[in-house]
């Protein structure tokens, strides 16, 4: 019987060995840039399972992070089309997570983040059918091009610019698509006569792609005064810190663009900054700015100024543009992440060196329990010993009873005090404690893996970990690696691992566990 069992635990341990060498990964493409996409434009690559030697039947699918358009089948295929509105112009590139999992039909899986790269597109203006220009006679007749109608969707700053050969003589078409006419008497007489078209070209900055438009021009009355043109046309702007702005102005003058001066701006903030302003044409004008982390002070909630963005002329005549701005205090999400990801780390190897030292204690409690059996074995034997030769000294000394006397007497005496030993429990440990200490041992472990794997699964991105819940679960998960038996267990409380504490110790035991603060 005994062999059969030794048989049966021998190939127990060889089974697991096995399993125990195979270490299934999530491979990602060798090819450079298969996780770079383009807006509008689709990509795809294949995921498969590493040193998967017995051939087992994996499943994908994604966990966290999945994004509209994504599409992942079973076998780790993997495609998308990013909507153009996914990342702007100003910040060219956007890098987007998903958590990948692969199961297999045994219950085995494995869990990869993987990082995509989207890259901005630029798309062409467009130009939709503009509502004619009216003009009168004897008039310096002004048309503004409709913004809702010709305007771009990546937001870019657009710059009219007119088809020189069909120009009219004298009609005037700035950057920012003002057209200025004051038609002569022939040239009022043959439009009321015939209306005509005024091809132009609308080119978005910085790329330079351009759409053809055109507008009719009819004779009537339309009267348009030059200002400072602010896109978006607001007066106020709320923001917090570390949030991008970003405000287009279109200079005109009623005199032609060849008369203006200067652009400038001047704030009650010193720290508005002469740099955040930049030109494209000489009649367009960018401000991109973004309040750092420090713009607010504590103990300050928000900071309220002004900014008066002017237009000159050559003859220092002006035109004010005044935006208010209110900046609010926000936190720094980089220093925010950089904590929680400290918190979630040191959590985990918490987690891995109870873990480790359970380990250490299941070994010590199975090695106690094995040296009461065997001792308790032992004894036995000796008691069954004194016994015999207590029971045959009379046959032995049957002529000499003294002798008789005193070897029933040793005898008995020691059998008796083995089983007073035995009685007390000082020969060795108790049985029953040993037990009761190793099911704790082993019920404890198998908590905190289960729960560990868990909590490092849940918790592996750093948008996951902004949520409300990742405190709470730490908190929860940290009261589950408390120890009631901890003076039972006898653990050492200046303990050390046999093993360096590393990410890679932390994955081996928890393998969610992410060593990257993404």
């Amino acid at each position: 019987m005994r062999w059969i069992l030794r048989t049966i635990v021998c190939i127990l341990i060889q089974i697991n060995f096995v399993f125990a060498q195979t270490d299934y990964y999530i491979q990602t493409p060798l090819e450079s840039n298969w996780n770079v996409f383009k807006e509008g434009k689709s990509n795809a690559f294949k995921l498969r399972i590493a040193n998967n030697f017995d051939d087992r039947n994996f499943e994908f699918s994604i966990t966290q992070g999945k994004q509209l358009g994504m599409l992942f089948d079973s076998t780790g295929s993997f495609s998308w089309e990013p909507n153009y509105i996914l990342v702007d112009r100003i910040e060219q590139k956007k890098l987007f997570q998903i958590y990948v999992e692969a199961r297999s039909d045994s219950g085995d899986y494995v869990s990869k983040p993987i990082d995509l790269l989207v890259e901005h597109v630029n798309q062409a203006p467009v130009v939709n059918e503009l509502k004619p220009f009216y003009v009168q006679y004897n008039t310096i007749n002004k048309y503004q091009i409709d913004n809702s109608m010709a305007f771009d969707n990546d937001g870019d700053p657009l710059v009219f610019i007119p088809s020189v050969e069909e120009l009219p003589e004298g009609l005037t078409l700035s950057s920012r698509g003002e057209i200025t006419w004051s038609p002569s008497f022939t040239q009022f007489r043959s439009l009321k006569e015939k209306p005509v078209f005024l091809n132009f070209y609308v080119e978005d900055q910085p790329s330079k792609s351009r759409t053809n438009g055109r507008v009719k021009l009819v004779a009537t009355q339309l009267d348009l005064p030059p200002s400072v043109a602010v896109i978006p046309n607001i007066s106020r702007i709320k923001l917090r810190e570390n949030e991008t702005i970003n405000l287009g102005f279109y200079l005109s003058d009623p005199n032609g663009d060849d008369d203006i001066d200067t652009f400038d701006y001047l704030s009650n903030n010193n720290n508005i900054r002469k740099q955040y302003l930049v030109g494209n044409t000489p009649t367009q004008y960018e401000f991109i700015w973004s309040p750092g982390y420090d713009f607010v002070t504590d103990p300050n909630d928000s900071i309220n100024f002004y900014i008066d963005f002017y237009v000159l002329d050559k003859t220092q005549k002006r035109d004010v543009k005044r935006i208010n701005f209110t900046v609010l205090n926000t936190i720094n999400e980089k220093e925010t992440d950089e904590s929680n990801y400290s918190l979630y780390k040191g959590t985990m190897l918490r987690a891995w060196e109870l873990m480790e030292q359970l380990k250490e204690k299941e070994e010590a409690l199975k090695k106690s329990y094995n040296r009461a059996k065997k001792g308790k074995k032992e004894r036995s034997v000796v008691n069954a010993s004194l016994g015999a030769t207590t029971g045959l000294s009379s046959i032995f000394t049957k002529d000499k009873q003294d002798l008789q006397r005193m070897i029933s007497t040793i005898g008995g005496t020691t059998v008796l005090t083995i089983g007073t030993l035995e009685a007390t429990e000082v020969i060795g440990k108790s049985m029953k404690d040993l037990i009761d200490r190793l099911n704790y041992v082993i019920e404890k472990k198998n908590e905190i893996q289960t729960k560990g794997d868990v909590f490092a699964r849940d918790f592996s991105l750093k948008s996951s970990r902004r949520s409300p819940e990742f405190k709470k679960k730490m908190d929860e998960f940290m009261a589950t690696m408390s120890l009631k038996g901890l003076v039972a267990l006898e653990l050492n409380a200046t303990w050390e691992p046999k093993n360096a504490a590393s990410d890679q110790s932390i994955r081996k035991t928890f393998k969610d566990y992410n060593k990257e603060n993404n």
